[in-house]
């Protein structure tokens, strides 16, 4: 039977996820109905840290016990699947349409900042590439560098809402849900996604840990892909119910989220010392490859401003490819 029990675990968290994030976009779209908020802000923010909170629980609690390889690479890993995975099997399901705020400002702010990253991790400024440190100095940088992101955000949400007052009769004849009944959906949606990512997570583990996988390996592919489950449910959910603009938004918003809020308090709570991790420039080789990957997905959507079967075919291939990579190095 304590054989069996990870398993079913497992699949209780599955479905945990699934329902959780069913009522998490519904309630999230109906408060953007109800106070004339684009929905790609919604997926930018409520969304993106409700689906981040894994990640942040992860990574806070590994760097508080000393595991700086399971801080960083399950940021690293979950910041690749959102762009590979969720993305790429949303664009298969139904092509994503990029949005000009996202082209113009959240995804070259997800680039800067992945670079960002690069340059505080290696230590750059002072000995070149070469595994440093994520001081609180780092972390407290990236947490005032994170809320000027949501001041932003917030400016450019009161603008949208001002100039769609303006003309709010003409479309949606769907009912919105009313304001007591958005906040249950999201709480309940929370506590699904929440309980669902600990669920998979804490399961996944145990059982990777019988095959006697080592902890950078289960922070980017077991944790990373764990975590991430409410982004890919989410943004499946928000796509297969034509809200393109919150799928997109979820991943782009989740990654920002998980590098300035996630690390950022992980390394103010506890300096993460990368020097100190097994094979160090393994991380340094996978944030130059988040790196590329994020160039890469941003020239698909500056192609045509969205992104097509095709393209999330081969995004996923990708992943398989990257997937394959960290396995077997």
């Amino acid at each position: 039977m304590y054989i069996v029990l990870p398993y079913i675990i497992l699949i209780a968290g599955f479905i945990l996820l699934i329902k959780g994030a069913d009522l998490f976009v519904d309630g999230c779209v109906g408060v953007a109905k109800l106070f004339s908020i684009p929905s790609v802000i919604i997926g930018l923010t409520i969304v993106a840290f409700g689906t981040s909170a894994p990640e942040a629980a992860v990574s806070i609690t590994s760097s508080l016990k000393g595991a700086n390889a399971m801080a960083v690479s399950n940021v690293l890993g979950s910041n690749i699947f959102n762009l590979l995975m969720v993305i790429g099997v949303c664009s298969i399901i139904k092509p994503v349409k990029v949005t000009k705020d996202i082209i113009k400002r959240d995804y070259p702010i997800s680039i800067i900042i992945t670079v960002l990253l690069l340059f505080l991790s290696t230590g750059f400024f002072t000995k070149g590439i070469a595994a440093g440190n994520l001081s609180r100095i780092s972390g407290l940088i990236m947490l005032v560098l994170f809320f000027a992101y949501i001041v932003l955000l917030i400016n450019d949400a009161l603008k949208s809402r001002k100039s769609s007052d303006i003309n709010t009769d003409e479309e949606d004849e769907s009912q919105p849900l009313s304001i007591p009944k958005c906040i249950i959906y999201i709480l309940l949606g929370i506590c699904g996604i929440a309980f669902g990512g600990d669920f998979v997570v804490d399961s996944a583990s145990a059982i990777a840990k019988t095959f006697h996988i080592s902890e950078t390996l289960i922070g980017l592919t077991i944790v990373a892909l764990g975590t991430s489950l409410p982004e890919l449910v989410t943004s499946i959910v928000a796509a297969h119910k034509g809200e393109n603009d919150l799928a997109l938004g979820n991943v782009v918003g989740s990654n920002i989220f998980n590098i300035l809020m996630v690390l950022g308090m992980a390394a103010t709570v506890c300096p993460i010392n990368l020097s100190a991790i097994a094979n160090p420039m393994f991380t340094i080789y996978d944030t130059f490859i988040l790196l590329g990957i994020t160039a890469v997905v941003y020239i698909f959507i500056l192609i045509r401003n969205n992104i097509n079967r095709l393209e999330g075919a081969v995004m996923v291939l990708m992943y398989s490819s990257y997937l394959a990579y960290i396995i077997l190095r």
